[in-house]
């Protein structure tokens, strides 16, 4: 693989071509991870989501809510907040219409936990936004699959780093694939990338930033004077940088490793400066440059890689070529336990696998996009439930319109009435708004509690059953949100399927099957038609207690999954 031209430009010319927003598609990417044999990185940029109709309002689309922009018109102002100025700004990219965005992906040495997963919904959110928008979007996640905790680890299990790393890449796909996160246009390896970063790294020494000692290649943060503008340290205020022992050799103790020499029994390089491996922080800069060129619009990871990570980053990238920049630094909050950080580090995490096993992954999904992504949130078992228990709502609602429409799927009008239209102007306008206002998603999962109100009043209520137009009303209402969600990542391949998918795991969240359930049911009605109301409400409790809520109605009594009653009252009491 030949090495990067001076100042890093892209090491080959990105093609921006489509890309079916489809879980299908996201599958059918994945199997190339799982073939050992697969060493080169992916080449192409992929873009726009597939096109996707909108509904006819009074004979005309309803503006941009159907990811029909022509590519390269973006159809609205997008506003982000950049940890750099500290501010929300504009956003204004460096080449119109067309989008660059790095983001620094996982350490592959173990599964992934929920503080990741927010990382890469957060960002996922944004990529399928700017999308939306218009914008052709080249999006560069790496995998980090050369670093000291991947060493460590594999000689705990007596494994190959690179193998054990590759291992743990497929288990994130194919966490990500649940999470329902598009895949990046370019998923590029460190192990794939050693000759970018070895030339980066002779640039930086080339420009005076860097010395050499022994075989190791150190950055010199006192001869980059703009080191901590983004994370507004000063210079002497700083320390050794994370993931890099203390290491009397270094001039400063802030300064930190491009290159370390090999050691006995770890993977090495031959580089100028002998056999080795480059240090963390290099790697992101060196890969981004192949990718995206010195100059590129967005970069992103959670808020602790603000320091070291991003500004070694910086520093590295200006050392090697001084018109490097980025546009906007975008960082999401942690996931925390006890308002204390989730890491590995810490052993206080829960991983994606973990979670998944007990709530459907886009009741996660929509947990994680409860909370605005730069705000701090909470792990704890009654936000999920709530999560679970509101997605369930969505997707009943909806699966009961696909019902209906089933029924009237020819001699639609395509007009609607005045309230039906005012509700949908004023979901399309709270979407618009607040996902342009630095994407405040939980306004927009409140906001869709009125169209939802709405169609659950026209499928069951006696007053909506009469209103005039009213299928064409639940056409219009159940296309805008089915378009709203897709946008949001939050689309099942199928509504019954999901529904069937978060009742089986509330049963295994409450411990019971569903024929226990219906035995329940039978001896329920047996108690109230012997007017036993004390034994009638006793099984309904009991029920409640373990997140199964009896809904009863003319055609007899169903269940569907519930917060758990202590979970509400805990709700209650905290508030």
């Amino acid at each position: 693989m030949g090495t990067l031209l001076k100042c890093y430009k892209p090491l080959f010319s990105i093609r921006f071509s489509s890309f079916p927003n489809s879980l299908r598609s996201v599958q059918l990417r994945t199997h190339s991870f799982n073939n050992p044999k697969r060493r080169n990185p992916i080449r192409r940029c992929f873009s726009s989501l597939s096109p996707s109709s909108q509904p006819l309002i009074n004979g005309t689309t309803l503006d941009k809510m159907d990811g029909n922009q022509q590519p390269g018109s973006p159809s609205s102002e997008l506003w982000l907040h950049n940890t750099m100025s500290k501010k929300k700004e504009l956003f204004m990219p460096k080449v119109e219409g067309k989008v660059g965005m790095y983001v620094c992906g996982v350490t592959a040495y173990d599964l992934s936990h929920i503080g990741h997963a927010r990382v890469y919904v957060t960002f996922d959110v944004l990529y399928r936004y700017l999308k939306h928008l218009g914008y052709e979007v080249c999006y560069v996640r790496n995998f980090t699959d050369v670093d000291d905790k991947i060493i460590a680890r594999a000689k705990e299990l007596a494994e190959d780093p690179i193998s054990l790393s590759r291992r743990y890449c497929d288990e994130f796909i194919q966490d990500m694939v649940h999470l329902q996160c598009l895949p990046p246009s370019v998923e590029p390896r460190v192990s794939d990338h050693m000759p970018h970063i070895i030339d980066m790294i002779k640039q930086i020494v080339d420009n005076g930033y860097a010395y050499r000692v022994e075989g190791d290649v150190f950055f010199s943060v006192e001869n980059f004077p703009e080191y901590g503008q983004l994370s507004g340290r000063k210079l002497e205020d700083n320390r050794a940088g994370e993931r890099v022992a203390v290491d009397s050799r270094k001039r400063n103790p802030a300064d930190f490793a491009l290159w370390k020499s090999a050691k006995e029994g770890e993977p090495f390089w031959e580089s100028p400066w002998g056999p080795g491996r480059p240090g963390w922080h290099i790697e992101c800069s060196a890969m981004s440059a192949a990718y995206l060129g010195y100059s590129f619009d967005i970069h992103g990871g959670g808020m602790d890689l603000v320091f070291p990570h991003h500004e070694n980053e910086i520093a590295q990238s200006c050392a090697a070529c001084k018109l490097s920049n980025v546009s906007y630094w975008i960082h999401n909050g942690f996931v925390t336990v006890d308002s204390e950080k989730m890491s590995k580090s810490l052993g206080n995490f829960f991983t994606i696998r973990e979670v998944m096993d007990l709530y459907h992954p886009l009741a996660l999904r929509l947990f994680l996009m409860g909370t605005h992504y730069r705000s701090p949130i909470n792990y704890s078992d009654v936000l999920l439930e709530s999560a679970s228990e509101r997605i369930f709502y969505i997707y009943q609602t909806l699966h009961d319109c696909e019902n209906v429409l089933s029924q009237h799927d020819k001699g639609l009008r395509e007009s609607i009435p005045p309230e039906t239209l005012n509700v949908i102007n004023k979901f399309h306008n709270d979407f618009s708004t607040s996902m342009s206002d630095d994407l405040h998603t939980p306004v927009v999962l409140a906001a869709l509690s009125d169209p939802l109100k709405t169609i659950n009043d026209l499928l069951h209520t006696r007053k909506g059953k009469k209103q005039a137009m009213r299928i064409e009303s639940v056409a219009a209402l159940e296309k805008i949100i089915r378009n709203v969600l897709s946008v949001l990542g939050l689309m099942p391949t199928s509504y019954s399927e999901a529904l069937q998918q978060l009742r089986e795991m509330a049963l295994k969240r409450a411990k019971l099957t569903e024929d226990k359930i219906l035995q329940k049911i039978e001896e329920r009605s047996e108690a109230r038609k012997n007017k036993d109301y004390e034994k009638s409400d006793a099984i309904r409790k009991d029920l409640a207690v373990v997140g199964i809520a009896l809904m009863d109605s003319p055609d007899g009594t169903s269940w569907r999954p519930a917060i758990p009653l202590p979970l509400q009252e805990q709700q209650v009491a905290a508030t």
